[in-house]
């Protein structure tokens, strides 16, 4: 996952609407299921997936009252301690 990628779709988020999110990332997640793709354009479409989920978890906690930059900081700080685990 990348901050500066994360912090670009919150922000798309906020000026626009979760749903193109969401509706991307279902459509992602369906280009997956082609056979013929290689595992390299595999792992990209899986880290722009990671990275949009990311994005909206970091939504929900500003929905939440967390300040943007803060829950940019504690979403990080939480995949970075599970990779530590």
């Amino acid at each position: 996952m990348k901050l500066p990628v994360i912090k670009h779709l919150t922000q798309f988020i906020e000026d626009n609407d979760e749903d193109y999110i969401l509706e991307t990332i279902e459509t992602l997640e369906n280009l997956t299921e082609v056979p013929s793709l290689k595992d390299e354009e595999l792992d990209v479409i899986g880290e722009l997936i990671s990275n949009m989920y990311g994005a909206l978890e970091v939504q929900k906690m500003v929905k939440g009252g967390t300040a943007k930059k803060e829950a940019l900081n504690t979403f990080m700080s939480r995949v970075l301690g599970s990779i530590d685990k």
